[in-house]
């Protein structure tokens, strides 16, 4: 059901008032915006690696030519509308911003919003140009629905409204399910409902509210939302005064322990797995409503009452001090339920006479009414920074103008799910603007996340950002009128601006590059509380920080919504096919600010993509480790330096912050503990926390620690089968071993390759011998005197090197093994593409795999020669040109490669007579055998972290293209193909 009610334009279009006049700040007079960019045609093929099945394919789709393929991916397959492989589907992102853009510039004419037909068109040109730019993107309802023969919804966020009856709730699943069809998330307070310790009217006992979240629940895993860009997201909250808290508290924990129960006895309880559906309350995040009162009690180890919901009278007294450890302990095992902290979320309300807020969205960074909705949209942060390294303020203002308009604009033409979200909408008209690549803004400012200067340069922005966003809704007031609900609220409203213009005053600047925006927000502040006192404001909200994970690939950002860097080296597709990895282009914007030499940054660089990590970069000073702190790795950020971020730009914001607290596994009850009570005193309105490896619904990426898992699941099962009366899993064949390889010989004369080496001024020589047609097979070694114990050792290390190569041990085994390892010869070497070695095998294999290896194997590993390495300097990008490439793979064809071979190996009597030794041992020659699996090669950022720092991304493998998925605010979002856990 979509409600469209006569009464839809409301206030707007009633009374002609003049209308605003749009400035030309981005676009030029003249000129298309589309003009002004270069366009190609791309072909978009979407597998899932580990089915090998193609689950999206469209051919020539154009984007500019700036637009990375991964955003390219996301877009079409995501937001391109129409029927595939029809005349109807969308070919171009033009399609697909025209009939956004056009609609809202109908609307906005429409609704009187612009003084002229002029300023319509700078209108629709400054919002294509800001779109075509990923400057900023709508959240994505939008691309979904706006311009089609949809209903228009364009809100990514819903909070409902459930009483303590069996016709409201039966109601509730039916309007959770329509929001979660059109592409949205909804949560909604159950606290209303009776709980189990109290009577119905018939005299028996209540259901209680968790009764009723088993409902809910299996109807949210059946519907796929938003055309399967994400699963179903909700949220449910309960009072930390009801009867059945513990109960609610410790819901999704026992599931966990099921879900190890029957992982065990052979079932498939992976996310998405065929058995995974028995195990209730898993499509829902949970929070509990927690009051300061409760809080207060927490802290002086008092206790607290549980009330009856019909008449307020304490049913049950607890100790307050032991529920919250049992909601802490229950958030230790499973990562549930969150807190929300009521006194302060009510103390920012904008609109305390029409009702209390006592619920979010899926994420909690909506927080507003009951049956009420938000439309999101995030800027591009990065997009604002100067070449000089200074934030350009005036454009970003500019922004934040257009894009609140925009906003504002597509409530006059939004449908609605219900009646009831419709007139809340309209007469509050809430919105929710908020940024993306926070992180990378830092780390390119030479910010550390974790420190004051970058917390005083993240809370500055949204100051700035929302204090913009208020000045602009209180001109639209002066120039349309007030939302309905302001008379009603105009007291509590201008109390509310007052408190985040305190807040901005109080605000302590570190440098001059937070001062200047700073001093900028505070001139905002002053205008729009001036202007909006005498006229009031459009929107009752304006600001939050959602998780951006869709929208923030589309923008082809490094850093979703507040969340620091996920890693320092990224996971990036290549035009044509292919992938490779690259370190951040932020990593040397800020080494370059911090004065470090060409040389020194290129170092710098080629540890972190060897390494993933800065620590013992050379050159890189200590005291500047901070900058280069990541969400996840080494150096990773503590628990609370995410929880002093999110308190720096709380008191800046309408709304809240979707994030969740990332914890390591050793984290105790008592961590949590504090990072719940810590949210709380610095005035956070909802926090969340994940322990790594908390979880265990989920699949694992291939490496040892799946197979670790699955050798104990396999373990555990043939102990539990005999009892359990589960199904049995099917024995594997007895066999006394692996099936054993065969060796492949290398014929008398073979093609091999000498290289004089220098390491830390110790001095050798590498030979390597090929197959003719079959890559490398043999290497020697020598370092020191003839007969000497080294010279000894090195010639029995080739051997084994090459009997393994001959055996089928892919090379790029040897050359993950060996290099890195650290051991005396090192430093220095006379090798231009490897200037620093931590050792000899360090160094042999490094050169090995310039010789033997495919670019992109070797670009995977962060091995590069000194002409990938200069390019990259210039171009941000080690791959050659598609020609060059192409080129190179028909030479290697042609001297008979075959990627793992050398492209143009020499024969010589010298190699042939050094590498004798390891041919000559053997039996008679044998059928080879099938080679060794090569490791897994990463797919995504969160695989390619496991690959170099051996640590385990704990998070779900994508659904769509089977990928490991990363961190987005409260979910987690496919860098591969975009699809997010959950939110948008």
């Amino acid at each position: 059901m979509t409600v469209t009610p006569a009464s839809k334009k409301s206030g707007t279009a009633r009374t002609k008032r003049r209308g605003l006049t749009i400035p030309r700040v981005f676009s030029t007079a003249g000129t298309h915006p589309y003009d002004e960019v270069e366009w190609e045609r791309r072909d978009v093929v979407q597998t899932n690696w580990r089915t090998g099945e193609t689950v999206f394919e469209q051919k020539g789709v154009e984007f500019p030519s700036t637009w990375s393929v991964n955003a390219t991916t996301i877009v079409t397959t995501k937001y391109f509308r129409g029927a595939l492989g029809t005349e109807a589907r969308e070919q171009s992102l033009k399609q697909v911003i025209d009939r956004v853009v056009r609609t809202y510039t109908a609307a906005g004419k429409e609704n009187g919003y612009f003084a002229t037909d002029a300023d319509a068109q700078v209108f629709s040109d400054e919002l294509t140009w800001l779109l075509l730019h990923q400057v900023f993107a709508f959240n994505s309802p939008v691309w979904f629905n706006v311009g089609t023969e949809s209903p228009q919804q364009v809100s990514a966020c819903f909070i409902l409204s459930v009483d303590d009856t069996m016709d409201s709730i039966l109601n509730w699943y039916r309007e959770e399910g329509l929001i979660f069809k059109g592409g949205s998330g909804a949560g909604l307070n159950l606290s209303r409902i009776r709980s189990s310790k109290e009577l119905l009217s018939s005299g028996g006992n209540a259901s209680g509210p968790v009764s009723f979240m088993r409902g809910a629940d299996a109807s949210a895993g059946t519907i796929k939302s938003g055309g399967a860009t994400r699963r179903a997201a909700k949220m449910v909250v309960l009072d930390v005064d009801h009867p059945d808290i513990e109960e609610f508290v410790e819901t999704k924990a026992r599931e966990e322990d099921k879900i190890r129960a029957l992982r065990a006895a052979g079932f498939d309880m992976d996310l998405g797995g065929r058995d995974i559906t028995s195990v209730q309350y898993q499509n829902a995040n949970n929070s509990v409503r927690v009051s300061d009162e409760f809080m207060r009690a927490v802290e002086a180890g008092g206790t607290f009452g549980l009330k009856a919901r019909q008449d307020g009278r304490v049913i049950e007294t607890v100790d307050a001090k032991d529920l919250f450890r049992k909601i802490a302990k229950a958030a230790w095992e499973c990562a549930d339920p969150g807190l929300q902290y009521d006194d302060t979320i009510n103390d920012w309300h904008t609109s305390p006479e029409s009702g209390r807020i006592t619920a979010s969205n899926p994420c909690s960074e909506y927080l507003h009414l009951d049956n009420s909705s938000c439309n999101l949209a995030s800027l591009n942060l990065m997009k604002f920074l100067r070449d000089d390294d200074t934030f350009d303020v005036e454009r970003f203002v500019a922004a934040v103008e257009l894009v609140i308009t925009a906003m504002d604009i597509s409530i006059c033409f939004a449908d609605f799910p219900t009646e009831a979200i419709a007139e809340t909408t309209r007469a509050y008209r809430q919105l929710g603007i908020g940024y993306a690549n926070l992180g990378a803004l830092l780390m390119a400012t030479g910010h550390g996340y974790d420190s004051d200067g970058g917390r005083s340069l993240a809370a500055s922005i949204t100051s700035l950002m929302t204090a913009s966003a208020y000045r602009r809704s209180a001109e639209l007031a002066a120039a349309l009128g007030a939302y309905d609900g302001y008379a009603r609220n105009a007291a509590g409203h201008q109390r509310v601006m007052r408190k985040h213009a305190a807040a901005n005053d109080d605000l302590r600047t570190v440098n001059t590059m937070d001062a200047a925006i700073h001093a900028a927000a505070s001139r905002e502040w002053q205008a729009g509380n001036t202007l909006g006192t005498e006229h009031g404001w459009r929107n009752a909200q304006a600001s939050l920080l959602a998780p951006t994970g869709t929208i923030g690939f589309m923008m082809d950002c490094d850093t979703t919504g507040i969340e620091p860097d996920f890693s320092l080296v990224k996971f990036k597709k290549l035009v044509g096919g292919g992938s490779m990895q690259i370190v951040n282009n932020t990593v040397p914007r800020a080494l370059r600010r911090f004065g470090y030499t060409e040389e020194t940054i290129e170092a710098i660089v080629e540890h972190i993509a060897e390494h993933g990590h800065v620590v013992d970069a050379p050159g890189l000073r200590p005291e500047h480790y901070e900058v280069f702190d990541t969400a996840m790795g080494v150096r990773s950020i503590a628990p609370m330096g995410h929880v002093n971020m999110m308190a720096a730009v709380q008191p800046f914001l309408s709304g809240a912050i979707s994030k969740t607290v990332n914890l390591p596994e050793s984290a105790t009850v008592e961590d949590i503990e504090q990072v719940y009570l810590e949210g709380w005193k610095l005035g956070l309105k909802a926090l969340a926390v994940y322990r790594d490896n908390c979880k265990v619904g989920q699949p694992l990426s291939t490496g040892k620690s799946a197979q670790g898992t699955a050798d104990a699941g396999a373990a555990a099962a043939s102990s539990a089968q005999a009892s359990s009366g589960a199904p049995a899993v099917a024995p594997q064949p007895a066999t006394d071993g692996p099936p054993r390889a065969a060796r492949k010989r290398l014929p008398k004369q073979r093609p091999s390759v000498t290289t004089s080496f220098m390491v830390g001024g110790a001095e050798g020589y590498l030979t390597a011998g090929s197959y003719p047609d079959d890559g490398l097979g043999e290497i020697f070694l020598r370092l020191g005197k003839q007969g000497s114990t080294l010279a000894g050792v090195m010639d029995a290390f080739s051997i084994a090197i090459s009997i393994g190569l001959q055996h089928g041990v892919p090379l790029e085994i040897f050359v993950q093994k060996f290099t890195n390892l650290r051991f005396e010869p090192a430093g220095m070497t006379d090798d231009p593409d490897v200037r620093m070695a931590q050792s000899i095998m360090d160094y042999v294999f490094r050169r090995l795999a310039l010789d033997h290896l495919p670019f992109e194997t070797r670009s995977e590993m962060g091995i590069f020669t000194t002409a990938e390495r200069a390019r990259y300097a210039e171009t941000g990008s080690y791959a050659p040109a598609e020609d060059d490439l192409a080129d190179l793979n028909e030479l290697m064809d042609e001297d008979g490669a075959d990627g793992s071979g050398t492209p143009s190996p020499t024969a010589g009597a010298a190699g042939a007579a050094a590498t004798a030794a390891p041919s000559s041992a053997g039996t008679t020659p044998a059928e080879p055998a099938p080679a060794p699996t090569p490791p897994a090669r990463p797919h995504s950022s969160a695989e390619l972290l496991e690959l170099q720092q051996g640590q385990r991304a704990d998070a779900p493998l994508c659904m769509s293209c089977g990928i490991k998925m990363r961190p987005s605010g409260s979910c987690y979002v496919c860098e591969g193909c975009g699809s997010t856990s959950g939110c948008s």
